[in-house]
């Protein structure tokens, strides 16, 4: 009995069959938790925090209903972290990714269970793997060469990102204003450069792409509110100190008349600062942080715009904008670099006024107002354009095309079978596992639907058959559709990192043969 106490008293381990048995179930159970929101009908979930607020979030995007879960199964972890990467890597097939992994790890507990080992088990799947890329290698559509075609690509593909999601309703509009947003990067992935601002009222379908920059301020008090050809300087610098603020100073002086000099100098300082600050020729200032009335006053006297309390994004995508540098001295006027903009004016969005730039240097940035019923509605619709965005980037970068609706899945499972049919030994029974993964990603879908996926998934595989078919499973109607008639794409790249993710995830899983929990260390009684 003493010999098998090597761990501390309260860490447990659990060793072969358990252990893989606990991460197989943690896994799978993930897996089912997230498959219903898959595909065109798939449902939301509502996730409540249990913290002060009880904030709700509605959602249909697989990360972040993984990032919001606090899980103990140390597989499940394994599989929200993959969840994640593919959320900050191509921002789409979040749920695709969770649900292929715990399919392979539900096929490879059967094989286990069949006394393969699991080493078998996971080189069988890199092979089945790398054979499923290359399949849908050989069947991508390039058309970058092309620009019209390419734009049409691109809305295919946003159109389909967007309809699993809340905006599936006004989908070719979104999808519009997704691919004008990303056209506008010309094949930068930065999505700094477009700003979302989200306004409750009106309803989703008043939601519209503005060409300029949207600053979420009001303009302050006697102060143009219309400015042309502007050159603004972003900064970002105290300017409160016209008054000795008093915490924090301590100053000894032996008259009050002493404390309006010392008042007196620091307003010096203020105005000899504003008028350097004004010394750039500009007519437009924006600071980060809070403006006081006396340089205000000062500003607005020499016909100078001055917005404070710009939050930092703000500033910094104003300044990536606008062509600015953020300044935060301002002695040699000549290093630092101004922002320039044809029009500054306000404009209303719903009943909040709001500073528009227009025309400015940068044509790249651009600012989506999302309008909607409700915080959740507009939240929602916010990760769903960030993941249509997201994708678009990535395929401006990768301009490879696939089609969609569960297409891909089916001609990597018919090459995987053929694979599995030519290799020896028991490395094929993990192959062709691998190739019943693959086909469970249509079959959710059709079941989300509420189709009858066995029979569906068997005709589709029968028209894969036949060579060069678009066939794949087209929910509205019910049936078996041509993906290339109906316009559902999807880009390479998001399926490549699906597969291999969900691959390299299932396998990590697959080698675990030991979990130790350590045991929590015990609070002290301080009392």
């Amino acid at each position: 009995m003493a010999i098998e106490r090597i761990l501390k008293d309260d860490a447990s381990e659990e060793k072969g069959e358990r252990a893989r048995m606990a991460s197989f179930v943690g896994a799978i159970a993930i897996t089912d938790l997230v498959k219903t929101t898959l595909g065109p009908k798939g449902m939301d979930k509502i996730l409540q925090s249990t913290g002060r607020g009880q904030a709700v979030t509605v959602t249909n995007d697989g990360a972040t209903i993984l990032k919001s879960l606090h899980i103990d199964n140390p597989a499940a972890k394994v599989l929200i972290d993959i969840s994640k990467v593919q959320d900050d890597e191509v921002g789409d097939g979040t749920t695709s990714v969770v649900v292929l992994a715990g399919e392979l790890l539900r096929e490879a507990e059967k094989l286990v269970a069949a006394k393969i080992h699991p080493m078998t088990i996971i080189s069988g799947y890199r092979m089945a793997a790398e054979c499923g890329r290359n399949a849908l290698l050989q069947r991508v559509v390039d058309n970058k060469e092309n620009a019209e075609k390419f734009k049409l690509d691109l809305m295919k593909i946003a159109m389909t990102t967007l309809s699993s999601k809340i905006l599936s309703q006004d989908k070719v509009h979104f999808a519009q204003l997704a691919v004008d947003a990303v056209m506008r990067l010309k094949g930068s992935t930065n999505l700094e450069a477009i700003q979302i601002i989200k306004k409750p009222g009106g309803s989703l379908k008043d939601s519209f792409l503005d060409e300029g920059f949207i600053l979420d301020k009001k303009i302050g008090l006697g102060q143009p509110k219309r400015i042309e050809n502007a050159k603004i300087l972003v900064a970002n610098t105290a300017m409160d100190t016209d008054k000795v603020k008093i915490y924090g100073a301590r100053v000894r002086v032996d008259s009050m008349s002493k404390v309006a000099e010392i008042e007196g100098a620091e307003k010096e300082k203020m105005r000899e600062k504003v008028q350097k600050i004004i010394a750039h020729g500009i007519n437009c200032f924006v600071n980060r942080q809070l403006i006081y009335n006396f340089p205000e006053e000062l500003f607005a006297d020499a016909g100078v715009l001055a917005i404070e309390h710009a939050d930092f994004d703000g500033i910094e995508r104003l300044a990536l904008v606008t062509g600015g540098e953020i300044a935060s001295t301002f002695d040699n006027p000549e290093s630092v670099k101004l922002g320039h903009c044809n029009l500054i004016e306000e404009i209303m969005i719903g009943e909040d006024k709001l500073i528009h730039f227009s025309g400015v240097e940068m044509g790249q940035a651009c600012t989506i107002v999302l309008r909607g019923a409700s915080h959740h509605v507009l939240d929602e619709a916010e990760r769903s354009l960030h993941d249509a965005l997201c994708v678009l980037s990535q395929t401006v970068n990768d301009t490879r095309v696939v089609l969609g609706g569960g297409w891909p899945e089916m001609v990597m499972a018919k090459a995987v079978d053929e694979l599995a049919r030519q290799t020896p030994g028991k490395k094929s029974h993990a192959i062709e596992a691998f190739s019943r993964a693959l086909v469970a990603i249509p079959t959710i879908i059709s079941d989300n639907a509420g189709l009858d996926s066995a029979d569906l998934v068997a005709q589709l595989r029968a028209e894969h058959h036949k060579e060069g078919c678009n066939a794949g499973i087209d929910v509205i109607s019910g049936s078996v559709g041509d993906m290339a008639e109906l316009g559902i794409s999807e880009s390479f790249k998001v399926k490549q990192a699906v597969l291999l993710s969900a691959t390299e995830a299932a396998e990590m899983i697959l080698r675990v043969d030991e979990i130790i929990t350590c045991a929590p260390r015990k609070r002290e009684d301080r009392m």
